[in-house]
């Protein structure tokens, strides 16, 4: 023990050796949304939304991002996040993951412009498969990385559609929120590109 005090090492009592303190880290389960919930985020800066399903051999699925305005329009073609220009100019809109089973949006929600009001994430099929042939599309939201969930939405109700509205970061007030969409249509990507303002050629 001489030893030990001339180390100034730590003792602990012999009980301590029955039981000793373990710190465990709190770790919060995310709250699962239904299609067409919203809630309010908190106060981070930068949110990232990721996107997953089953791999189907015969289609690739692509996750691109709209940032858009009050009319729900973009206010430029590089307001149009996607596999070809997987970054808005400003860096706020950039697509952060992108797998043949996974692909992920991250947003800066501090640094986006005042014009825009909401940044909607969809889904895009490539080829004849729909997203009921695909299945269930995996949804989770999270702060920074997005490694830990804020919360999760399973979109399992689609049929004939070959793009899906996901989700939508939108401002109210002086806050942001998250709603999940799960709203399809059957034609392409091209055509949801255009009703979103963007000028796509043919």
């Amino acid at each position: 023990m001489r030893r030990v005090a001339d180390l100034e090492l730590p003792v602990h009592e012999e009980r301590w050796l029955q039981a000793p303190e373990r710190k465990v880290a709190e770790r919060v389960s995310p709250m699962v949304l239904p299609r067409g919930a919203a809630v309010d985020l908190p106060d981070e800066t930068r949110w990232t939304v990721t996107a997953s399903w089953v791999q189907h051999a015969s289609c690739e699925v692509d996750v691109v991002a709209f940032a858009l305005d009050d009319d729900g329009q973009v206010s430029c073609d590089e307001d149009f996040v996607f596999y070809g220009a997987a970054e808005s100019p400003d860096g706020t809109v950039r697509l952060a993951a992108d797998g043949p089973t996974e692909q992920a949006v991250a947003v800066d929600v501090a640094g986006l412009p005042q014009a825009v009001r909401k940044v909607t994430i969809a889904a895009a099929i490539d080829g004849t498969v729909t997203f009921g042939e695909l299945g269930p599309v995996e949804l989770g939201i999270g702060p920074g990385d997005g490694e830990q969930a804020f919360a999760q939405a399973t979109l399992d109700a689609g049929t004939s559609e070959r793009t899906m509205l996901l989700a939508e970061l939108y401002r109210r007030g002086p806050r942001w929120r998250i709603r999940v969409v799960g709203q399809g249509h059957d034609f392409g990507l091209a055509e949801l590109a255009r009703g979103f303002g963007v000028d796509v050629e043919d």
